[in-house]
């Protein structure tokens, strides 16, 4: 999270907090941090810029003394790294997998930057500024000062995370993002990998004749959306601290009317502290609404080539666009454990929500058509009006975007979490849609990783890989030694902590 990070002397040591004390110590992954930091060192001499040296730097500092100001502080340096030839940043930074919604997975990346893709989305930073002002929200609720950042297309060369995603806005800090910047980059060749080919096998829960349509577009719409969705979703809308309370007084709130007065952020509280382990999918549903509002925009969909009439009905790929978000929020539903009421992936129920709030729009924009499939088992299509998307669609999504917006701005958790959790609910009806999703379930795509390696006489290869099961063997195989002392160490360390 953010705030100062404090030393390590003030860190580590006993903490005295409603009757209990905690003891905080260091250290038990020090073996495999070690390692991290080495290879970082022997990366200084080869830093293009000081803002190069001085990220690496502080990374050392951070990942040695488990110190959060450090890693905000490299990451001072890494927005300010404009343009790179090669792009990475490293640490703890993802929240999604904790329950709380606080702690980050561990992530890191490298990449090239793709110089000719990367001036569309210049392009689009070019406008953001005009893009912005049609956010349903008054200017108020926009940051006083959009810092323009770097938005480049990149080529993934190694991820090292759980997953690998699309498109990223970072850092995470709020205090760095609204007052000194953040980068957004899109991973050109993942989502080549996820969206670019074109298969010969229908695809699930579309009609007939959306099918050659959506196979043809999924690919440059998604890139639309994910543009969309980092810079003008992450990147907008601000926060409310009480130390400003006094000059607020004046601003009113559009859901009430009424001239605000609060509840604001107190000092040092964030996004993610506020409202915790709902956090991550509240924010990708803001993110994702804000890119299905503003594709259809002609000047949005313009920085990424695409000719569109304001005037006009939706272009195929605002209309794939929107299908294409639809059928993610049905298919969101695998990832409910319906048995306890959770959902497992924040992106998946943001979608949902989505879903949701298009169903609920009514007017004859959207319908689960139940079907029976060729194999005679029930089946399912998303059937959407596409005449009614700049009406009925534009007007819900706009109302359901300004909500989440005026709930984050002012920090307000019980309101947000009423309103969030309302379109999170799964009734009777989508349970039994979700078990057709679940028997038509398809195996999850991988993607299979290249192995860059260093020789000690300093030659440099790249090997890669099938992108079949096999080719993801022989990636772990390349990239993973058979065996390592320090890491069985650490397992037999924690052993005692699971029940297995």
């Amino acid at each position: 999270g953010g705030g100062s990070g404090g030393t390590v002397g003030e860190l580590c040591k006993d903490h005295e907090f409603e009757g209990s004390t905690f003891k905080v110590v260091r250290g038990d992954f020090a073996a495999l941090m070690g390692r991290i930091v080495a290879n970082l060192r022997r990366a200084l001499p080869h830093c293009a810029n000081a803002h190069q040296t001085g990220m690496i730097e502080k990374y050392i500092e951070s990942f040695e003394q488990g110190s959060i100001a450090a890693h905000m502080d490299a990451s001072r340096h890494w927005i300010k790294d404009i343009g790179p030839a090669v792009e990475s940043y490293i640490g703890f930074i993802e929240s999604y997998r904790d329950p709380s919604g606080a702690r980050g997975e561990w992530e890191g990346f490298v990449a090239c930057v793709n110089r000719e893709v990367s001036k569309k989305f210049q392009v689009l930073v070019d406008n953001a500024e005009k893009l912005l002002k049609l956010m349903p929200w008054p200017t108020e609720y926009e940051k006083d000062n959009f810092i323009r950042p770097d938005f480049t297309s990149l080529d993934v060369l190694a991820f090292g995370s759980s997953g690998v995603p699309a498109g990223i806005n970072i850092p995470n800090y709020d205090d760095i993002r609204e007052t000194e910047g953040f980068k957004n980059v899109s991973l050109g060749n993942v989502l080549q990998a996820s969206y670019g080919q074109k298969g010969a096998k229908p695809i699930t829960f579309l009609k007939a004749e959306d099918q050659e349509m959506y196979k043809d577009l999924q690919g440059p719409a998604f890139e639309v959306q994910v543009g969309i969705h980092e810079l003008l979703g992450h990147g907008s809308g601000k926060l409310f601290y009480a130390r400003d309370a006094a000059s607020l007084g004046d601003i009113v709130n559009p859901l009430t009317g009424e001239k605000v007065s609060g509840p604001y952020y107190a000092e040092g509280a964030t996004w993610d502290t506020v409202f915790a382990s709902m956090a991550s999918a509240y924010e990708e549903c803001r993110a994702e609404c804000s890119g299905l509002y503003l594709c259809l925009e002609p000047f949005a969909l313009a920085a990424f080539g695409h000719e569109a009439s304001a005037d006009g009905p939706p272009i195929d790929l605002t209309y794939i666009n929107w299908l294409h978000m639809a059928r993610a929020g049905l298919l969101g539903l695998e990832f409910l454990s319906p048995e306890i009421g959770k959902w497992r992936q924040a992106h998946m129920q943001g979608r949902y929500c989505i879903l949701r709030v298009l169903l609920e729009a009514g007017g004859g924009l959207l319908e689960l058509k139940r079907t029976t499939g060729e194999n005679g088992q029930p089946d399912v299509q998303v059937v959407m009006d596409r005449a009614k998307i700049k009406t009925v669609g534009k007007k819900a999504i706009g109302n359901f975007l300004l909500e989440l917006q005026i709930h984050k701005s002012f920090g307000d958790q019980a309101k947000g979490a009423a309103f969030f959790n309302k379109y999170s609910e799964v009734p009777a009806d989508m349970l039994e849609l979700r078990a057709i999703v679940m028997a038509r379930k398809e195996p999850r795509k991988l993607l299979v990783q290249p192995n860059m390696s260093l020789a000690p006489d300093g030659a440099i290869t790249l090997k890669t890989f099938d992108a079949t099961p096999v080719g993801m063997i022989e990636s772990f195989v390349a990239r993973f030694p058979a065996k390592d002392d320090e890491l069985m160490a650490l397992y037999r360390q924690e052993n005692s902590e699971h029940d297995y």
